[in-house]
């Protein structure tokens, strides 16, 4: 089973600002994901995650997002049962990236 930490909004801004190349994976529902987004993320529902993680690579670090970091870290737990190497967890999700990086996103 891969690795799984979590990692904070301003952590996340610091390495994605250093270019690090991590996927953004948004697990929320498409129209939360329309409403508000981490620039660069792409949207797979967590409800679609069992059959949509074949089109993401295991090998590559993946920051799991959403609302408040619950449905993220369910998404995570599950891809490191399927074989990801390295997940994050982004904690308190959008709403604390919101807050701590980004404060003109909108909320919910």
């Amino acid at each position: 089973m891969g690795r799984l930490e979590t990692i904070t909004p301003r952590e996340l801004h610091e390495r994605l600002a250093a270019g690090e190349e991590l996927v953004l994976l948004d697990v929320r529902e498409a129209d939360e994901f329309a409403y508000c987004r981490i620039e660069g993320s792409i949207s797979v529902p967590l409800s679609e995650l069992s059959v949509r993680h074949v089109e993401l690579d295991p090998e590559r670090p993946t920051v799991c997002i959403c609302h408040h970091g619950i449905r993220s870290a369910s998404a995570a737990q599950a891809l490191a049962h399927v074989g990801f190497d390295e997940l994050y967890n982004l904690t308190g999700g959008v709403e604390r990236w919101a807050t701590d990086v980004e404060p003109d996103m909108p909320r919910y």
